[in-house]
């Protein structure tokens, strides 16, 4: 056994750890620094010890012999340092550190033999440089090679081997005491030597460890957003470089939040382990799959076929987020969205690549959730657009250039009109009109929206002070506006200072509130709701709620997407959508609004469900303020 064992670290000593990337690119990267310094010491050191033989020994020993090392030497010092300034890599350095150990014995008996051969002659002064000069350098090159075990161990024993016995057997006690000394101090520099070697190794262990950890998400195992954009760059240059595609696609998942809301972090978190896992195992090989933060993740695709074969993929992807995922006693099923850019087609470098990935997926989750979007053209045309938008936005006169029009909302078990809807319009000097499906998006990215809500909030309250008292006023607040106490205090200020009765306003929250801080969206609606306001859920049905919100929000209606009255009487699915919505707010006691009603078909199978408030172009389109009153005094129309 302990043969065995001995035998085990022999080998070990004695061979170049292959099996260890980082430790053998290390060793490398030391050993361009250190051998060109070993080279240099041998030719000084050899020339020298030749100089002090030229008058005793012949020419072909002191000239001839050093002239070859030091042409050899020359050499290898020249082919070291054009390595210094090379990008390391494992083929490389197992390439150069293997050369170095197959030369390391020829070199060292080499240069042994040639000092051998000069002690026959001159005095004992130059007898005791010889000796000298074996030592000496022999301790320099085993300490110039102390990262390579191997090559420094035979060094050591060819050299110091034969000094050794060389000198001990010479008869003379001077060289006798020298050889034992040179033994001693051999034995203690190797000792040193595997010490300096283990911490060494120890070292880059502990530095790839954490390497790897700053590089890693704890989480999911998957690469960080540091690693993904050092891979970004690195995966860019080489694309750049060999005129390959390259594609970065992001991904978000579709109703992750809800997950943390309703089952806690962490169930969150081993559904994103999941997701992480089933991200690696549906990407291709030459897919680089990272995990951004939260809920978001990425993917660097390298030499691709096509932008079909891209999508194709994202498409299996997108599948495989959507399989449900069994966690303990519940099951779960969400969706996710990708985003992707495709370099050099639509992007000339990484900060684009990345950018245009990111809009992607942001006009994907507004118009094809859980699908897959690639950037184009008309993506392009839109950014550019919208940038226009915004510097127009950061130079409006919000005041003058923001507009409030009214469309009507309808009972029509009575034929009467019991409020309206303010919606938003900007005239902007140098763009035009801008609808507000155009500006609402930029003003909410740029931290703007809060400017303009306040303005419109303004403008419809006082025009609905001039409405009969049996009149609504429904106003639609952005997910910003209820982000934090001080933006509900300024609504609430506003609302104060107009005079307009909070009994008669209803406002409209979007469903994609929920995404931002539940918690805080609820705060605010209690504290809106306390003040006698009515609270709308817009949209309902296109977004993530569910009933456990319903309960917990202080809902007084919810208002019913237009998408799924769309064809209503001819679409077996929006009928069946559409009446578990009118019975659930009934079960609830919420009001429930249809809204994009336009054709007779649909109002009267509305009818038949029990729908009895609707909204849309069938009673009228938005109409200025100047015209409700009017539009008022005016019996409807539509039976």
């Amino acid at each position: 056994m302990k043969l065995t064992k001995l035998l085990k670290s022999v080998r070990e000593i004695a061979s170049i750890p292959r099996d260890n990337p980082d430790l053998l690119i290390a060793q490398y990267r030391a050993f361009t620094f250190q051998m060109p310094l070993m080279y240099v010491v041998l030719m000084i050191n050899t020339w020298g010890l030749a100089t002090t033989h030229m008058h005793v020994a012949p020419h072909w020993l002191t000239v001839d012999i050093p002239v070859i090392m030091t042409v050899i030497s020359v050499v290898r010092l020249i082919g070291w340092l054009r390595r210094s300034r090379q990008e390391a890599s494992h083929e490389i350095a197992l390439e150069a550190l293997s050369r170095t150990q197959r030369l390391a014995p020829f070199i060292a008996l080499a240069f042994t033999l040639w000092a051998f051969g000069l002690f026959p002659y001159g005095d004992p002064y130059e007898k005791a440089h010889v000796a000298f000069y074996m030592a000496i350098t022999v301790i320099g090159v085993i300490f110039c090679m102390m990262h390579l075990r191997p090559a420094a161990f035979t060094v050591a024993f060819i050299v110091n081997g034969s000094f050794v016995i060389f000198f001990a057997l010479s008869g003379t006690l001077v060289f006798v005491a020298i050889a034992v000394n040179t033994a001693l101090v051999s034995a203690a520099m190797l000792a040193i030597l595997l010490v300096h070697y283990r911490d060494f190794t120890g070292m880059v262990s502990a530095r790839a460890e954490n390497f790897r950890l700053a590089n890693i998400d704890s989480l999911t195992g998957l690469a960080n957003r540091r690693a993904f954009f050092s891979y970004l760059d690195f995966a860019y240059a080489r694309a750049k470089s060999d005129g390959t595609p390259l594609a970065v696609g992001i991904i978000d998942l579709d109703g992750f939040k809800l997950v943390n809301d309703i089952y806690g972090h962490a169930t969150g978190d081993k559904l994103l382990q999941i997701i992480g896992t089933r991200l690696v195992e549906a990407c291709p090989e030459n897919y680089y799959v990272a995990r951004l933060g939260g809920d978001e993740f990425s993917i660097v695709a390298s030499n691709f076929g096509d932008t079909v074969e891209l999508v194709a993929n994202g498409e299996l992807i997108c599948s495989a987020i959507r399989a449900a995922a069994s966690l303990g006693d519940i099951t779960l099923q969400i969706g996710g969205s990708i985003g992707f850019s495709v370099f050099p087609d639509m992007a000339s470098d990484t900060t684009q690549l990345f950018a245009n990935a990111d809009y992607a997926l942001y006009h994907g989750k507004r118009s094809s959730r859980g699908k897959v979007t690639l950037f184009s053209t008309d993506h392009d045309a839109k950014i550019r657009y919208e940038a226009k938008i915004e510097q127009a936005l950061q130079h409006a006169n919000l005041e003058d250039e923001l507009t409030v029009v009214f469309q009507p909302i309808v009972d029509v078990s009575n034929r009467s009109t019991i409020g309206f809807e303010a919606l938003a319009r900007w005239g902007s000097p140098t763009l035009g009109a801008i609808t507000p499906a155009q500006f609402i998006p930029v003003a909410e990215r740029t931290g703007m929206i809060e400017r303009i809500t306040k303005t419109l909030l303004k403008k419809a309250l006082a025009h609905a002070l001039l409405w009969p008292s049996t009149i609504r006023l429904s106003f639609n607040l952005s997910a910003h506006d209820l982000s934090s106490p001080d933006t509900v205090l300024d609504i609430i200020t506003q609302i104060g200072k107009s005079g307009f009765d909070p009994a008669r306003l209803d406002l409209e929250i979007t469903e994609t509130a929920f995404i931002r801080d539940f918690a805080q969206v609820r705060r605010a609606t209690e504290t809106l709701r306390a003040l006698g306001c009515g609270i709308s859920l817009d949209d309902f049905g296109t977004g993530f709620s569910s009933l456990t919100h319903l309960h917990a929000l202080p809902l007084t209606k919810i208002k019913v997407d237009r998408s799924f009255v769309t064809d209503l009487n001819t679409n077996p699915t929006s009928y069946k959508i559409v009446k578990s919505l009118l019975a659930l707010s009934r079960d609830m006691n919420l009001d429930c609004i249809i809204e994009g009603i336009e054709t007779r078909d649909e109002l009267a199978i509305l009818k038949t469900l029990g729908g009895l408030m609707v909204q849309g172009y069938l009673y009228s389109r938005p109409i200025q303020a100047s015209e409700v009153v009017n539009f008022l005094e005016q019996p409807l129309m539509v039976a």
